[in-house]
């Protein structure tokens, strides 16, 4: 079964025929809402609204950790997370549909992993690739399938928030090699690698990033709420193709 989580702008799953839902609790508290379980063109799927239902959840108060363990609990096969994002590198304009391959975290404070138990051994993550390649090679074929255009691969940064980032932010980032920012990356890609799951991200640019273009002097959030509601279309038939080559 395939897991999808849905971000700003994905609240629910249009394309998704409910049978149930079911309200979770883990060792880390409740996720941010109950998940939605139904099919996809017969396959099934499982949802999550990262902020919830509402849209309600600021990106540094999701409960990452409860999130993950609550998809893990279910024995997935994989899972695809749904993010908004600012394009900072000069290709990823407004609109545009990217699979991330890499992501520095400019977070703090979160709940970041499952290994603080001091009366254990210290544990250690491989994070070199943080995201897993089968599944972006999934989505990347999905959208070949769909006729959907998609960026194959760039740099998530991640930041705090709920605030979006200074100019000067932007420009620290992208001498840093950062081609996207975005809020919800991290912890969520790590503790997904802590738990095995077989994790990858599909972005879509919402807006120049601070200092860029149209957003020199601000960011219209009015003018990114209306990319997202259009791209997002093309993000559902990418996850609707998606779901066909959930095989393993």
């Amino acid at each position: 079964m395939l897991a999808i989580i849905g971000g700003t702008g994905m609240a629910q799953l249009a394309c998704l025929e409910i049978s149930h839902r079911r309200i979770m609790t883990t060792p880390y508290g409740e996720p941010s809402s109950p998940l939605t379980f139904g099919k996809i063109n017969d396959h099934e799927v499982v949802f999550l609204a990262r902020h919830g239902y509402g849209h309600t959840i600021p990106p540094h108060e999701v409960n990452y950790r409860a999130n993950l363990w609550a998809l893990h609990s279910l024995e997935l096969t994989r899972v695809i997370a749904v993010a908004s994002v600012g394009g900072i590198r000069s290709d990823l304009t407004p609109g545009v549909v990217a699979v991330p391959d890499q992501i520095i975290d400019y977070t703090h404070g979160r709940k970041y992993t499952y290994h603080d138990n001091t009366a254990k051994s210290v544990t250690h993550v491989d994070f070199t690739e943080p995201y897993c390649q089968l599944t972006r090679g999934r989505l990347l074929e999905a959208a070949a399938r769909a006729n959907e255009n998609v960026i194959d691969g760039g740099v998530y940064g991640a930041t705090q928030g709920p605030r979006l980032e200074t100019a000067a932010e932007i420009n620290r980032m992208e001498r840093d090699g950062v081609d996207m920012v975005g809020m919800t990356g991290m912890p969520e890609a790590a503790l997904a690698k802590e738990l095995g799951l077989c994790y990858a991200s599909i972005t879509v640019v919402a807006n120049y990033a601070a200092g860029r273009k149209t957003s020199v002097h601000a960011i219209r959030l009015e003018d990114a709420h209306a990319v997202l509601e259009k791209a997002m279309v093309g993000v559902r038939n990418i996850l609707e193709h998606a779901v066909e080559l959930d095989v393993d």
